[in-house]
Order: structure tokens, then C-alpha cells, then sequence
């Protein structure tokens, strides 16, 4: 996926789950995509949404499946019939070569964009064998599981770094994601950033989405 304006992408983690429906027609038309954070409690330390809450969402917005599991290709089927648009999973769940190839073309063949993601501790350099095979790559800005953590500040060299090696790459950020840190990933070439608290905490959600559109003009 070549690098193009700014994509902005809910993540429902902290969305009200008691009314996710209208949580999600809230941001529905100031966001571009909807998120999916599939949690499963063995490769990240909390658990949280399968494929039936994917499947039970009414939007117009691609539906963006962000698998931390340790066992994506077993997870693959099932997004892929909701249908999801993206699936990313990580790399540290999948760590040889073969296998990623693998899990990359049978996300593509079942109609969905490919990425992979990488933990704040895991190194670019460890996806070298595969980054210009993904569609994006998706740099965690906190460690995953949970919501409303406080933004790691060393991502901004790693998405600096990641951009001037892959100019044409998207970069997906998600992690501690507000309107302050939007602006600093954006200048150090995310084009994809996953807001989660910040946004379901505003009390105009487009205003806020519209914000941080206006900071990346």
C-alpha cells in the first residue's frame, strides 16, 4: 500500500461495549476504518473481541482485524467470512519466514489487505524478510492488551526510521494515540493512526478526528 492521506482508524477497545452500535455510529463519519482488537488471553494478557462482534457491526467502514493471538492462521477463516477489509498480525507470534508468506497470501487470497505488527521492543529489522511483501506495518506505541496506556515516546524514531527505509510503505501507529501524539507520529511519517480512549472520551468525536486531520494538512 502506497503511502497516501491520512487514514484515521477507531479501535472499539474503549468504545462503550454496552451500546457498541451506537458507539460506532458516532465515529462513523469522521473516521475511515474500524478496528477490531482480537485479544485471545495467551499471546497478549487480556481477552476481548472474536469474530460474532465483528460480524454484528452495521458500517459503512472497513473493518480493520488487528489479530494479537498466537495462533493467526487458525483465526484467518473466520474474519475473512465477516468480512473484514485488513487483517494484521504479529510478529512475534510468527516468527519464520515461510509461515508469514504463508499467512500474507491467504489473507490476500481471501480478499483482505495484509500487515504485520510489531511490539515496542521488537526491532524493525526483524520483518526485513517481509516488509515489502505487506501492504502495511503496524508499530504498537504501547505494550498490547489493554486500553488507555501512555504513549512510548521511542516509537517516533521507529516510525522515522521504518519511513525513510520503506518511503512508500504505510505505517500504522496504535497505542496511546491523541491529538498531541497524532501530530508527532504523523511528522515522523505514520499515515495510519488507531485512536481508541482519546476518541471515545471526546465529547465531539468529529471535531476531535477533524483536529488532528487539520494538524496533518
Amino acid at each position: 500500500m502506497k503511502k497516501t492521506s491520512l487514514v484515521l482508524t477507531a479501535s472499539i477497545l474503549s468504545a462503550d461495549l454496552a451500546k457498541l452500535q451506537e458507539e460506532v455510529e458516532s465515529i462513523a463519519s469522521a473516521a475511515d476504518a474500524v478496528q477490531i482488537d482480537v485479544m485471545d488471553g495467551h499471546f497478549v494478557p487480556n481477552l476481548s473481541f472474536g469474530a460474532p462482534v465483528a460480524a454484528s457491526l452495521k458500517t459503512n467502514l472497513p473493518l480493520d482485524a488487528h489479530l494479537m493471538v498466537s495462533n493467526p492462521a487458525d483465526r484467518l477463516e473466520e474474519f475473512l467470512k465477516v468480512p473484514v477489509q485488513h487483517i494484521t498480525f504479529h510478529a512475534e507470534a510468527v516468527p519464520e519466514t515461510v509461515a508469514r508468506r504463508a499467512l500474507i497470501a491467504a489473507i490476500r487470497k481471501g480478499g483482505a489487505t495484509a500487515g504485520i505488527a510489531l511490539n515496542p521492543g521488537t526491532p524493525i529489522d526483524s520483518i526485513r524478510d517481509v516488509v515489502d511483501d505487506v501492504d502495511m506495518v503496524l508499530l504498537m506505541s504501547v505494550e498490547p492488551g489493554f486500553g488507555g496506556q501512555e504513549f512510548i515516546g521511542s516509537t517516533i524514531d521507529k516510525i522515522r526510521a521504518l519511513r525513510r527505509a520503506h518511503p512508500g510503505l504505510s505505517i500504522q501507529v496504535d497505542g496511546g494515540v491523541s491529538a498531541e501524539t497524532a501530530a508527532e507520529c504523523i511528522d515522523a511519517g505514520a499515515d495510519n493512526l488507531v485512536i481508541g480512549s482519546a476518541l471515545f472520551r471526546a465529547q465531539n468525536r468529529r471535531e476531535f478526528l477533524e483536529h488532528i486531520r487539520d494538524a496533518a494538512a
